[in-house]
């Protein structure tokens, strides 16, 4: 049998392409989706996406979501308090491995490891140490769709904001600016690909500066 898999959805590119490395693996199966959603915005964490859009991906791949909710400017004991309650009940369950689309940054993925460690379960890399380059090359090869939702103006242009990641977008990068974004450059929201079953209709509503980031708003299409 598979072994069951939770996975840690973001809604972006990193997690689409590491969703289908671990869809492609017959060793595993993925159960479920994990997804920290900003109490009184209703959005993704960090990247500022609408949860709408979330369940709207969710369905699109055939998958359940659990919403970890935390607060704005969450501090991290409230965090972890809140990711231990979420983690449990599939810890209960027997789903003792849970899957990241980290890239390289190897703070993140040991504070991962650890936390998982004091649960008694297992972090799984699927696309670790791969070449962000070639990553967005293969990002644009198969199909996936996918629109910048969230920018840090401290480390690339706003004018980003909103635009699509297709071939002209990864050339247009600055060349100290990784390419998938993994120093927290750019955050994105993936509405078609491999993964899906049919493409989310999504349009770009106004682009917005909040908190020292700027965001281009994704609003759902009926």
């Amino acid at each position: 049998m598979a072994i069951p898999v939770v996975f840690s959805w973001s809604g972006g590119k990193d997690s689409a392409m590491a969703l289908q490395v671990m869809q492609r693996d017959e060793k595993y199966e993925v159960v479920s989706l994990l997804t920290t959603v900003t109490e009184g915005y209703e959005r993704i964490s960090m990247h500022g996406v609408r949860n709408e859009l979330l369940r709207r991906q969710a369905e699109a791949m055939g998958l359940p979501v659990e919403e970890v909710r935390i607060p704005p400017q969450c501090p991290n004991d409230v965090y972890e308090t809140r990711m231990a309650e979420a983690v449990s009940p599939f810890r209960e369950r027997g789903m003792v491995h849970f899957a990241f689309g980290d890239i390289f940054l190897e703070d993140l993925r040991a504070y991962r490891e650890q936390q998982l460690m004091q649960a008694n379960m297992t972090a799984l890399f699927p696309i670790w140490k791969v070449n962000t380059g070639e990553l967005a090359k293969r990002f644009v090869r198969d199909g996936f769709r996918a629109i910048a939702a969230c920018i840090d103006p401290r480390k690339l242009d706003k004018s980003f904001a909103g635009r699509e990641l297709n071939a002209s977008f990864f050339q247009d990068l600055p060349t100290d600016v990784d390419p998938c974004g993994e120093n927290g450059e750019f955050h994105t929201f993936v509405f078609d690909g491999p993964i899906f079953r049919k493409a989310i209709a999504v349009r770009k509503g106004p682009v917005v500066e909040r908190d020292g980031f700027v965001f281009c708003d994704l609003l759902p299409e009926q």
